[in-house]
């Protein structure tokens, strides 16, 4: 797999100690006794992808600066908000959609093809599991490769609408001051004044990415899913995620609530470690491969 042989690209990963063959032998065993293996990941799983994260210690993007993601109400009612966020988005989305899955992700992918893992739930909306072939896996936040109307629900590849934005586009250029997690870029106001929107081919209507936003809610109906799976499983790995986002710590949660055994895989602490029964800080493509 030339994917698993590219070397991992650590900008975005905060500092840590090899793991330690003790903590291999833990999880190995952890793994080994799981029948029904639950795995949630985080954004940990794909800042070794070199995609950066909101959280990690002094190089997530609340440590480097003030910005902060788009909010789903700002999104949905103002029109500058929106041609501000696509704006940003388009520069950003060739570099962002090029982004191949890292060792853990394959090995994940291994794991489900080997029976060893029940489900999977990313909370990540950048599709380097459904790159590296997993399968039995529920995107939580959704995914930033598809696009759909907000009026009539018409769904389209992002890298379709790439193609509209170059159409409306054609003389617009612009330079990206430094790079976000999810395919944002940082561009002045000035940069994005004179970017034109697309809207729906089909109705009009307003598109947006088919992704959970910063104020959103996931759809009772997901969280139903989930719930379904989780109460189907044996134990549950968190990899690469510090739980801070209710969506995700709510199955952390049920998971504690019928006892089930929890491995926390992440540098940096977590809102579970007072009840994981095994917490790892290590990087989660150094430490995964080494699990058979």
């Amino acid at each position: 797999h030339s994917v698993s042989r590219a070397s991992p690209n650590m900008t975005f990963v905060p500092a840590c100690l090899p793991p330690d063959p003790m903590e291999v032998e833990e999880l190995q065993r952890f793994v080994s006794n799981s029948k029904r293996l639950f795995v949630m990941t985080g954004a940990g799983i794909s800042t070794e992808s070199g995609i950066p994260d909101y959280r990690s210690e002094g190089i997530g993007l609340y440590a480097r600066t003030e910005r902060r993601p788009v909010q789903h109400a700002e999104f949905v009612s103002s029109a500058s908000a929106r041609q501000r966020y696509w704006a940003r988005n388009f520069v950003g989305w060739p570099q962002f959609s090029s982004h191949q899955p890292n060792k853990a992700h394959l090995v994940l992918r291994d794991w489900e093809r080997l029976g060893k893992l029940h489900w999977l739930v990313t909370q990540n909306v950048d599709a380097l599991h459904t790159k590296a072939g997993s399968q039995r896996m529920t995107e939580l936040h959704g995914c930033t490769h598809r696009v759909f109307c907000l009026a009539c629900g018409d769904q389209i590849l992002r890298s379709e609408l790439q193609e509209h934005f170059e159409a409306l586009n054609p003389t617009w250029k612009a330079e990206a001051f430094g790079v976000a997690p999810d395919g944002d870029v940082f561009l002045t106001d000035e940069q994005v004044r004179s970017f034109q929107v697309p809207a729906c081919r089909k109705c009009g209507g307003i598109l947006k990415p088919d992704v959970t936003f910063f104020g959103d809610t996931v759809s009772q109906e997901k969280v139903r899913f989930v719930h379904q799976r989780l109460a189907e499983s044996d134990s549950m790995l968190v990899a690469g995620s510090s739980m801070q986002v209710y969506s995700g710590y709510r199955f952390a949660l049920a998971a504690q609530e019928k006892k089930l055994p929890i491995a926390v895989l992440n540098i940096g602490p977590t809102r579970l470690d007072h009840f994981a029964s095994l917490k790892l800080n290590s990087r989660c493509g150094e430490l995964l491969p080494l699990i058979v």
